[in-house]
């Protein structure tokens, strides 16, 4: 029976503890557990060992030995129950934490500010935007997983408690201490994000800390120099600054930090610290909110604290007591449990005991607050304590899953404000002249870089505004970049006067998109906005808001983003036009898109092999999938002299790739408008072939390389002298004249008629004597003619026109020295067989040059990035940029196999992959694929199965084509293999 009586007894506890667990946020699920290690560890203390659990003291972890010793003496000496760290790196800290928990008797409690997580970053950035960033996003499980990641990063540092979420609901824009930490000024939407933010943090076993009560949003003065006024009544503090923690204590919230303000409405004693006042702390936070978690300070060593000793609270003054310590004393008494960061500890740990002794902390009181202490430690577990390992430290503070994360974050929160008539995002790129003025006293060289990657963008510098106003001249759209200082969440955001005066004058005349990287209040400046036809909120000047914001506004990714605060008089909280994107070319990390960092960045090996070898001096490379670049680097430099290194902003001769590039998408529109058909035949499209022996020829067969025409004519060398072997006077000349205007170079002019006799020689060669599969260069130069006919303008101004300038493809062009700076132009060859020179801005191909750098095969200067959004283009069944420019069922034609039966693996002006073991895939890679490659080296390769983009861009045939070791060695092809080995999803 008495056995029976037991397990009854035994039942009915866990029953009892289980309810008080749904009810007390330190419990664990292990309760009695925890229960009795909590009992047997206070039994165990004496009176000052207990106390000293009371006490947090800070650490700043870059400080020097002499200040840490004197850490590890309070340790020690009185036994202090936790520290909480600032300034100072990870692994100094994480050091530092292990020396101290080694010190002390009992495992401490390690809190932190980590609001914004941990990071190892060389830059010093913040491992994720502040909180009124936060504020801007709709998806709360993006701020529930923000939590989760930063809880993450303060466990892997051996952090228990991190003192966040900010829940002051900042009312007020000059808030110079809250700011960009409170999520916003609709109490709902702090209240959501506090309780987002919390949940995830302490599902990853880190205790959240709810700050600073009663509420800190509105008050324009420094808690950290004085003592601040919340003048607010009972009524509306209740209702608006309390909110967040009545919904965050009801589920589960672990600890509250109280702030440090003067709130007359809840403490009648003139100018007394709501951190001393027993009515805030207990009668309102414990009793009328009913919270059960710790309760800490906020830093007792804050100005003007020490100031209301001498006031006294319930009977303890300087005259009861001897004098040091009172602070804590008063702390205690309010109904704190953790004294934070307290002047004297040592004073205020013997202030405690004498208090103690004198009966004015009872031992009930007393443990009450520790015994909550030894139940935080438990949950945290610190009953089976373990040191911080230190090997791996930088990488698991710096993870992919949260540059993903950030990434997400970002694109979720950046709003915009103003678009009159649809401005954004940027479309029509043709019509658009776009310049770029950087306002602000921080860099906005990330966001121009990235503004460069989807049109043509210049950067607009001038000392004074008339000659700013005079160069914008020549742009009908102006981006303003306001960039301020990411350093840290408190730096200025305001516009100077100057600035301002810039703006209106800049928007009187030009159209703007004002783009503020700064946060929303910066917006309380402007008192006009009329002239301004886009205004962009993206909240602060990291890179990754650079970057995104770029895409935002050429419609790369969605709009998203609501202002969580009131921003001046145009724009209330809540503010926010969304759209969609475009289906523009996205910039983002390989795991946005199923694909692993690691795996793919072996590419980096391949290529490098391939330069230092001297396979090429240099290559572009870039990977996409699903819509987003997500590998672009460079390797090598233009030349084996190694003076210029290879560039994003460099471009390269493509070679062959201009067949897909410039003529095959020419034909394809007009396919797709019925203007020409595969099956139409060439005499029935030019008249020049019909009575020729390539009359009967079709499109689909000549496209197809299955037509019986020569694979090569070296046109050139009939030009040359029979002796010397060097251009023949009778067809060049050094200088251009009427007669001679065909530039090969600028010291080499052929003859205008001898492009006449290309024709001829074309038209009236000889086909092969089998149908068979070859490869030929003909019929893109039969085409070049049949298009220029059509349109009745030059190869190089129907691409511009139809496709180039809309897709914004600026970098690409026929005959690039018109465009760009040889520093800019990769050289593709030292001629010693037809130019007898370096070809520099010069098309390689011999035949294109013969036309003037205009061919349909060869001709065209692009850049890895332009070379993509053509092939994105392609991969989206001819739609890019909100356009469409090809139709879907006429890509369908194109990039079909037609004769695969007879051994011919090519679809229309496409390449395929290879039908048996060799080709020009990796083999690895769906039969639904298309591409090219060119002489240069080049090579261009997309999948619509596995949405990728491929391009590599070389210069293997500098100085001399010889022997193609990149296609020798597989180079390219096996970079294609480690792009599909590097899919995860």
């Amino acid at each position: 029976m008495r056995y029976l009586s037991l397990i009854l007894l035994y039942f009915i506890t866990q029953i009892v503890f289980a309810q008080e667990e749904g009810n007390h946020p330190l419990h664990t699920k292990d309760v009695i557990e925890q229960q009795k290690w909590v009992d047997s560890i206070y039994n165990a203390m004496s009176v000052k060992e207990r106390i000293g659990q009371l006490f947090m003291v800070q650490v700043m972890s870059e400080n020097s030995d002499k200040v840490n010793n004197e850490i590890v003496g309070l340790i020690k000496e009185e036994g202090i129950g936790g520290i909480i760290y600032s300034k100072g790196g990870p692994y100094r800290q994480a050091r530092l934490n292990n020396q101290l928990q080694v010190a002390s008797k009992l495992p401490l409690l390690i809190g932190m500010d980590a609001e914004w997580g941990l990071s190892m970053r060389l830059d010093s950035t913040y491992a994720f935007p502040w909180n009124m960033t936060l504020g801007a996003i709709s998806d709360n499980k993006l701020i529930e997983q923000t939590g989760r990641q930063i809880g993450e990063h303060c466990k892997r540092l051996g952090v228990h408690f991190n003192f966040s979420p900010v829940v002051d609901i900042n009312t007020n824009p000059k808030n110079p201490i809250i700011g960009n930490r409170s999520f916003g000024e609709d109490r709902d939407n702090v209240t959501a994000k506090g309780l987002a933010f919390m949940k995830g943090m302490q599902s990853a076993g880190v205790l959240a800390n709810a700050k600073h009560f009663p509420g800190h949003g509105d008050t324009e003065d420094d808690s950290h120099e004085t003592l601040p006024t919340v003048s607010f009544s009972e009524k509306r503090i209740d209702s608006v600054e309390l909110y967040p923690y009545r919904k965050l204590i009801k589920d589960g919230l672990s600890s509250v930090m109280v702030a440090h303000l003067n709130v007359p409405s809840l403490e009648k004693r003139r100018g007394f610290p709501s951190s001393l006042s027993k009515h805030i702390v207990t009668d309102i936070l414990k009793d009328s909110l009913g919270f059960k978690g710790l309760i800490f300070t906020d830093a007792l060593t804050m100005k003007g604290a020490a100031d209301y000793v001498e006031k006294g609270v319930d009977g303890i003054t300087p005259k009861t007591l001897t004098k040091g310590g009172e602070i804590d004393l008063m702390a205690f008494l309010a109904g704190n449990d953790v004294m934070l960061m307290s002047e004297n500890p040592k004073l205020g740990i013997a202030k405690f005991i004498e208090a103690y002794d004198e009966g004015i902390i009872t031992e009930e009181r007393l443990s009450h607050s520790v015994k909550k202490v030894l139940m935080a430690k438990y949950k945290v577990g610190l009953h089976k304590y373990s040191p911080t390992g230190l090997y791996n430290l930088d990488n698991d503070l710096n993870r992919i899953k949260d540059d993903i994360l950030y990434e997400e974050l970002m694109e979720n929160a950046i709003t915009v404000l103003k678009n009159k008539n649809s401005l954004l995002p940027l479309r029509d790129l043709e019509t658009k002249n776009i310049a770029y003025i950087e306002l602000g006293d921080a860099p906005g060289s990330v966001f121009y870089d990235e503004l460069k990657k989807y049109t043509k963008v210049h950067h607009i510098k001038a000392d004074k505004l008339d000659g700013l106003i005079a160069k914008l001249q020549n742009y009908n759209t102006v981006v303003v970049g306001f960039h301020k200082s990411n350093d840290n969440p408190w730096k200025g955001y305001r516009f100077t006067q100057k600035e301002l005066a810039w703006l209106y004058e800049i928007a009187r005349t030009n159209i703007v998109i004002l783009d503020v990287f700064a946060r929303p209040y910066a917006l309380n400046e402007l008192r006009s906005i009329e002239n301004i036809e886009g205004i962009v909120m993206s909240y602060q000047n990291s890179k990754i808001a650079q970057e995104k914001s770029a895409q935002l506004i050429f419609g790369a990714i969605n709009a998203l983003g609501q202002l969580p605060v009131s921003a001046g008089e145009f724009f209330p909280v809540g503010s926010g036009e969304t759209y969609n994107s475009i289906s523009n070319l996205g910039y983002g990390l390989p795991e946005r898109v199923g694909m692993d960092s690691e795996l793919l960045s072996r590419i980096d090996s391949v290529a490098n092999y391939a330069v230092n070898n001297r396979m090429t001096p240099g290559i572009q490379l870039l990977v996409a999938r699903k819509g987003k670049v997500v590998y672009n680097k460079n390797f090598g430099y233009h030349t084996y002299a190694k003076k210029n290194r290879v560039d994003f902003d460099d471009v390269y001769d493509v070679a062959s790739l201009t067949k897909i590039l410039a003529t095959l998408p020419i034909l394809m529109e007009l396919e797709g408008q019925g203007s020409v058909s595969l099956d139409a035949k060439l005499g029935d499209l030019m008249e020049g072939y019909k009575k020729s022996n390539k009359k009967n020829i079709t499109l689909r067969k000549m496209l197809s390389h299955y037509a019986q025409l020569k694979p090569w004519i070296p046109f050139y060398y009939a030009t040359l002298d029979s002796v010397t072997k060097k251009p023949d006077r009778e067809y060049y000349r050094s200088k251009r004249s009427k007669e001679f205007n065909v530039e090969v170079t600028n010291t080499l002019f052929m003859r205008n008629d001898y492009k006449d006799s290309i024709r001829e020689i074309i038209k009236e060669s000889e086909l092969l004597s089998r149908l068979r599969y070859r490869y030929s260069d003909l019929p893109y130069y039969i085409l070049k003619d049949y298009l220029e006919g059509f349109y009745d303008k030059s190869l190089h101004d129907i691409t511009q026109d139809r496709y180039y300038k809309s897709l914004g493809a600026n970098y690409t062009t026929y005959n690039p020295r018109k465009s760009f700076s040889l520093k800019d132009i990769v050289p593709s060859e030292i001629d010693a067989y037809y130019r007898y020179k370096e070809v520099h801005g010069y098309v390689h191909d011999m035949g294109a040059a013969m036309q003037g750098g205009i061919g349909g095969h060869a001709g065209i200067f692009s850049n890895a990035n332009d070379v993509a959004k053509i092939m994105q283009m392609y991969l989206q069944k001819g739609f890019y940029g909100g356009k469409r420019y090809i139709k879907a069922e006429t890509l369908d034609k194109f990039n079909t196999c037609y004769y695969c039966e007879k051994d011919n693996r090519r679809g229309v002006g496409f390449d395929k992959p290879q039908l048996g073991e060799e080709g020009p895939t990796c083999g690895c890679i769906s039969m639904t694929s298309f591409g090219h490659s060119g002489f240069t080296g080049t090579y261009a390769w997309a999948d619509p199965e596995e949405e990728i983009v491929y391009v590599f861009l070389a210069n293997r045939t500098y100085p001399e084509a010889g022997k193609n070791l990149l296609l020798r060695e597989n180079i390219r092809t096996e970079i294609q293999r480690l792009i599909y080995e590097a899919i995860i999803e």
